[in-house]
């Protein structure tokens, strides 16, 4: 029964809906050990981006001030990023496709009024990665490779679209690379304040 919530709400399906049920139906044919993998990572792969911002600063914290405080800034970065993914996904109120397509998905179907687009997981991903690039090359390539496998597995276990998580992954770049660079410009300043206060630890060894 069609509830007023839904009534008001956009429907994707007729952008990538075909695209969207290939993939479904190919991780129903795909072996179980495999199903199980993609959803694990998409359930609890975001950990992976804590972990590398983690390192990044422990690495950078040893290693130059300035890099310390973008690896500090990497976490309020990617916040920033879902918050802007968050306010886009009230704005265009897309229901998911489970609920617009009728298909069994890998994932519980989310309840009506818990949008679709963008997704907020590859926005969380692509900030996240990006913010890293400022931070390290070698972690920015890892992160990097590990939003796209996020933002895919997103689209296996049946909660997005492809056009959701393309957008998602441009939000949470875009959003990421344009707070960065005047961070990037004030880093050494930054820096400076923080090394001669109680916050030094923070930023050098």
């Amino acid at each position: 029964m069609e509830t007023a919530s839904t009534a008001q709400a956009f429907d994707g399906s007729g952008i990538d809906g075909a695209v969207y049920v290939d993939v479904v139906d190919a991780a129903h044919r795909a072996p179980s050990w495999l199903d199980w993998l993609v959803s694990g990572y998409s359930a609890y792969g975001l950990a992976l981006f804590a972990f590398l911002m983690v390192i990044g600063w422990w690495q950078a914290r040893h290693r130059d001030a300035a890099q310390a405080v973008k690896a500090l800034a990497a976490p309020v970065l990617t916040v920033l990023a879902f918050v802007a993914s968050t306010l886009l996904k009230q704005a265009v109120r897309e229901n998911r496709p489970c609920q617009s397509l009728h298909v069994i998905t890998l994932e519980a179907c989310p309840a009506v009024g818990d949008w679709s687009f963008p997704s907020n997981h590859a926005t969380l991903a692509a900030a996240a990665a990006v913010a890293l690039w400022f931070v390290s090359a070698r972690l920015g390539v890892i992160a990097t490779i590990g939003a796209l496998a996020m933002a895919a597995s997103r689209v296996w276990v049946g909660a997005h679209y492809p056009h959701d998580i393309v957008a998602g992954l441009a939000v949470g770049a875009l959003v990421a690379a344009l707070l960065a660079l005047p961070l990037c410009r004030s880093a050494d300043a930054l820096a400076g304040l923080l090394i001669r206060g109680r916050l030094r630890p923070l930023v050098a060894s």
